[in-house]
């Protein structure tokens, strides 16, 4: 005989099912106390148990002629969408209903669907795009914002923010005039702006290449950065005087580096990738088996589109990657079906967003002007949209984003350490795997830089070095006893 939680016998009590009709009203006040001891069972905090209890009631009364236990996840995402398409609800609070929903139907009704409805993906993954993330601050960000709250040392007055406004203004719109990436321009416009507070010259173009090479210095000895920090601090003030001032830096001398420090990428061998898949589930797993899979950066995951897979010949379409560069990936043959489930929840969410006056997605902004129906086209969504819609802070619009690519670095976290692993192990590692393993199964390394997209093929032989290290291929003396 099957095991009925007493949770559940009280959802199934005779008074209940007399009728199909469940409503808030079928349950007395006695019923909602009992569950809210149980809640406290559950480890749901005594201050917010109330707001548990709320948000049942709200998810019961949105069916009030369906009983409950015949509830399918169908009826779950339907609600969640409608909860999600409430702007004015904060992630949090979002989250609060997800578990909410999820203690109701995995601990309290214990129904068997309900231990593979991915609830870690709807509670995880309804974080807003800040202003100025990557993938939508060019268009709406004003290229001055935040730069008078550097941090440490190059903190700078009101003063000095007005001064030097004008030329890291002129600074972003070569950058911008060059196509450059969001990233390098973010990069580029913070070092410039620290090199100004740090001399704090009257007119800009009084600086030369000593006061480049001094700045250079300090950072090595005073803030102790890498090499590659300094190196990115160089290339953004060489960017400076050749691209925008066009004076020539090539007066630098030697100057103090960075001390080098050589290390390898971190890599998972086949056996802890495997470790790791076995402590993700739904979407998350997907995510984490396409950035393995098929060597992806982490925003190349979040901000795929319908239109970049191709089915048909097992591809991925990876568009304006790093370096403006497009190029194709392959598709894992074992995540096919779980990518095709993906498109059809992402189908389907578009639908019920187009019925209520939504569907829009962010393009950037000379496509939205060449296509302008594009933007709620199906073929245009996000493989892995967030669960809720956000309010774009500059325009007002109302459009579901990519969900926040700090939930999958969360999970990935998390994951690692489940699995026992003491790597450092992070998003970016399955893209070094998945390199390393190709060239460990007799890949040349021209199409592994080619899947990766790397300019240089000296960039993609640091996984030979990987493979080559002296640890893995020199047997111990103590074996040899």
């Amino acid at each position: 005989m099957r095991c009925v939680s007493p949770m559940a016998l009280i959802f199934m009590d005779k008074k209940h099912t007399r009728t199909p009709v469940e409503s808030t009203m079928a349950y007395s006040h006695e019923f909602w106390e009992n569950y809210s001891l149980f809640l406290l069972k559950q480890n749901v905090k005594k201050g917010v148990v109330s707001w548990y209890v709320l948000r049942t009631k709200q998810y019961i009364a949105e069916f009030p002629d369906e009983h409950i236990r015949t509830h399918t996840p169908h009826h779950v995402e339907q609600f969640l969408n409608k909860v999600g398409r409430e702007s004015r609800l904060s992630p949090w609070q979002f989250g609060q209903v997800v578990d909410a929903i999820r203690i109701l139907f995995s601990l309290a009704l214990k129904l068997p669907w309900a231990r593979d409805f991915d609830w870690e993906y709807w509670r995880e993954s309804a974080k807003p795009l800040e202003v100025d993330h990557a993938t939508v601050a060019r268009d709406y960000s004003n290229v001055l914002d935040g730069l008078a709250t550097l941090d440490g040392e190059e903190r700078c007055s009101h003063e000095l923010y007005q001064r030097y406004q004008p030329a890291i203004a002129e600074v972003v719109r070569a950058i911008r005039l060059k196509n450059y990436s969001i990233r390098t321009e973010q990069t580029y416009q913070l070092w410039v702006s620290r090199f100004f507070y740090f001399h704090k010259p009257d007119n800009v173009r009084d600086l030369n290449g000593q006061h480049v090479k001094h700045y250079l210095e300090y950072l090595a000895l005073k803030r102790h950065v890498s090499v590659s920090t300094q190196k990115q601090a160089l290339n953004a003030l060489a960017f400076l005087f050749n691209q925008v001032w066009q004076k020539p830096l090539d007066d630098l001398d030697e100057f103090i580096g960075a001390k080098r420090q050589r290390k390898l990428p971190v890599v998972l061998s086949r056996e802890e990738v495997r470790r790791v898949f076995q402590q993700l589930k739904g979407t998350h797993h997907l995510m984490a088996g396409l950035l393995y899979g098929g060597g992806l950066r982490l925003m190349e995951c979040v901000t795929l589109r319908v239109l970049d897979v191709d089915f048909d010949y097992n591809q991925l379409h990876i568009r304006n990657a790093k370096g403006g560069k497009d190029r194709v990936v392959p598709l894992p043959e074992r995540f096919k079906e779980a990518l095709k489930e993906q498109l059809a929840l992402v189908a389907r969410l578009h639908q019920i967003d187009l019925r209520n006056g939504f569907g829009e997605v962010y393009l950037p902004e000379a496509l939205s002007q060449k296509y302008q129906n594009a933007a709620r086209e199906l073929r245009w969504q996000y493989v892995f949209p967030a669960s809720a819609v956000s309010v774009d802070p500059r325009t007002g619009l109302v459009r579901r984003h990519h969900l926040h690519e700090t939930s999958l670095q969360k999970i990935i976290r998390r994951a690692v350490k489940q699995a026992g692993i003491t790597k450092h192990a992070t998003t970016h590692t399955f893209r070094h795997s998945f390199a390393t393993h190709l060239l460990e199964s007799g890949y040349d390394i021209r199409t592994v830089q080619e899947l990766l997209g790397h300019s240089d093929v000296s960039t993609t032989m640091i996984y030979t070095h990987v493979l080559n290290t002296p640890g893995i291929s020199v047997r111990s003396p103590a074996d040899m006893i």
